[in-house]
């Protein structure tokens, strides 16, 4: 469940869906991989401001639902993930690195987008559309 995020000058809750598909969409997550994948989002949340909400593979792509705090672009974030995740893979499974031959991990494209929360688009626009109108 998201949750506000405390700072000393804001408070915040972005929410993103990040999907990366493997390089050259290699089919390479398997039961042992997506356990290694998992563990090293888990070992980011600890150095970096990342928190995994979610995380899910399917047999060519990685899915995660990240809460994180303004201070990290969106493309910091994904950069992050994709760079620590690939290391902790390719390590420790050297059959996913003969798979894809090149010595990358991930595809260079990704998709994410903006969880809309605590409030949908439409709300928060109504809300701002509405502001300073109570005192006309």
């Amino acid at each position: 469940m998201s949750r506000y995020i405390h700072k000393s000058h804001n408070v915040s809750v972005l929410l993103y869906h990040i999907v990366s598909p493997a390089k050259y969409r290699r089919v390479i997550f398997d039961a042992v991989v997506d356990y290694t994948l998992r563990d090293s989002c888990l070992e980011i949340e600890k150095p970096y401001e990342i928190e995994f909400l979610e995380i899910g593979t399917d047999r060519n792509h990685g899915h995660f639902l990240v809460e994180s705090v303004p201070t990290y672009t969106p493309t910091k974030i994904v950069r992050t993930i994709k760079s620590i995740t690939a290391r902790q893979v390719r390590g420790l499974h050297p059959e996913v690195r003969k798979a894809l031959w090149g010595g990358q991990f991930w595809s260079e494209g990704s998709f994410i987008a903006r969880v809309g929360r605590p409030a949908s688009e439409e709300v928060i626009r109504r809300y701002v559309e509405e502001q300073g109108r109570a005192h006309e």
